[in-house]
């Protein structure tokens, strides 16, 4: 279909074409005219994404999209608008109760059906690329939709701020239970240590076991000298009992003893010469060897006199060894008996620092949620409060008067042209040339139709020269 054909066939539906515009178009003018007036009143609020040093240090710092698709869901969820509605005392109000009565036959909760209404004609939009929220309501009165927006927007900064106190209120008493049963554990453990540490006598462990292991270590040493001493005793003693006592250190160095070998010395002297002068009969030889008898038994009894002192230095020595010994046993039991205490000790100690430490942790925890219950500050603030619109939001008379044109011309054409396909007509040249195959030699013009002579010949040069028609192929 060419243009000039699409044009003759609006030219010759041109009726239809502007009825169906006129309906179309006066038609969404007068239903505008006649709807009743609506109102959009918008309020907007901002949040703080920065938290306040306590719920940094509970929770942390919280994405931007998360906090901003719950905000909004927070706003348009029952619980904001049923507080809306007691805020705004409408459960109160004696007509709109009679009015739930009609509708809900007193069904259900006056609260919960206010809120539906409500969220009906309630809009929530957040932006894009910032932290701001707006918040808009539909009504037939300015005032209403206004102070509808506002309270909208009141119970949603009363609602967040529940939600945010609410759970810090219940953790505060679940933290407080916790922190009276960590210090009763901890109150439990202080008393195990004192009650063991005076039923063992402690009073510094580290310090006393210090000084035991010092006493033990004299006592080893004590012992190993007094091993030494005994050692060189019983060598002695030893020599002693074998004969060989004579030429022990302490017979030589005795006086007694030296001065009896040189008295006894002289004494056999005299024996000889008396014995190689007067013979073996003389009695001054006889009395001379009794007294040379005498002195060699009083020599060997000083000999065997401080022989026997080493007997008995030996056994004194052996005693003192044994006594260390016992000693020093005695005291290395009590040194692991002590350790075994103070460790003993140490577990309770740790048992202590362990509660402690618990007792610190749910403490500071309670002291954190108490202060975060008891907060009044929101991260959601007021941006800007609804006021009541001047003009109406809708109907948009002009906007939609433009649109009915233009879907009316469409809608138009449309029909026109279906129809034209129902009902086909010759609507100039083109549609004869077209439908018949034939070419066209001329044209009567319409009655009454004055053609100047000067055109003739060119209107006839121009239908003689009409195309011919495509061969058909058989």
């Amino acid at each position: 279909m060419t243009f000039g054909q699409f044009l003759s066939i609006l030219k010759a539906r041109w009726w239809l074409v502007l009825l169906v515009i006129a309906v179309a178009t006066f038609g969404t003018l007068g239903i505008n005219l006649l709807l009743p007036k609506e109102y959009r009143a918008t309020a907007s609020v901002v949040l703080d994404f920065k938290p306040d040093p306590i719920s940094m240090a509970l929770y942390g710092g919280m994405g931007s999209p998360a906090v901003m698709a719950t905000q909004v869901d927070i706003i348009e969820s029952d619980r904001v608008a049923q507080r809306v509605v007691r805020n705004l005392k409408l459960n109160e109000n004696p007509q709109i109760r009679q009015q739930w009565q009609q509708e809900t036959d007193g069904q259900g909760s006056i609260e919960a059906w206010l809120a539906t209404v409500f969220q009906r004609n309630m809009e929530v939009q957040p932006s894009r690329e910032s932290s701001v929220i707006a918040v808009s309501y539909r009504a037939a009165d300015p005032r209403f939709a206004a102070g509808l927006a506002n309270a909208f927007v009141q119970a949603y900064i009363d609602t967040a701020l529940e939600l945010r106190v609410d759970p810090a209120r219940q953790y505060s008493a679940f933290f407080d239970t916790r922190s009276n049963e960590a210090r009763d554990a901890l109150e439990k453990a202080q008393t195990r240590v004192s009650t063991y540490q005076k039923a063992n006598g402690i009073i510094a462990t580290d310090e006393r076991l210090d000084i035991e292991n010092q006493r033990l270590n004299e006592l080893s040493s004590q012992l190993t000298m007094v091993q030494a001493i005994g050692a060189e005793s019983s060598s002695r003693q030893a020599q002693a009992q074998g004969g060989d006592g004579e030429r022990m250190q302490e017979v030589l160095n005795s006086q007694l003893v030296v001065s009896l070998r040189a008295e006894l010395a002289r004494t056999e002297a005299r024996l000889r010469e008396l014995t190689t002068r007067l013979g073996d009969n003389h009695p001054q030889v006889l009395e001379a060897r009794a007294s040379a008898q005498e002195q060699r038994s009083r020599l060997e009894a000083e000999i065997r006199r401080v022989t026997g002192g080493v007997t008995v230095t030996n056994t004194i020595n052996r005693q003192r060894t044994a006594e260390i010994r016992a000693s020093l046993d005695a005291q290395r039991a009590a040194v692991l008996r002590m350790k075994a205490v103070r460790d003993e000790g140490m577990v309770l100690m740790r048992d202590v620092e362990n509660a402690q430490r618990a007792y610190d942790a749910v403490l500071q925890r309670f002291t954190m949620t108490s202060l975060e219950s008891q907060t009044t500050q929101s991260n959601v603030n007021v941006l800007t409060q609804a006021a009541a619109p001047l003009k109406p939001a809708a109907p948009r008379i002009t906007l939609n008067t433009i649109l009915a044109f233009i879907g009316g011309t469409l809608l138009a054409i449309g029909m026109a042209m279906a129809l034209e396909l129902r009902d086909r007509r010759i609507r100039n040249i083109d549609d004869v040339v077209t439908t018949l195959g034939l070419p066209v030699i001329g044209s009567m013009p319409k009655p009454g139709m004055k053609i100047p002579l000067a055109n003739r010949p060119s209107l006839m040069q121009q239908r003689l020269m009409a195309p011919l028609p495509a061969p058909k192929v058989a």
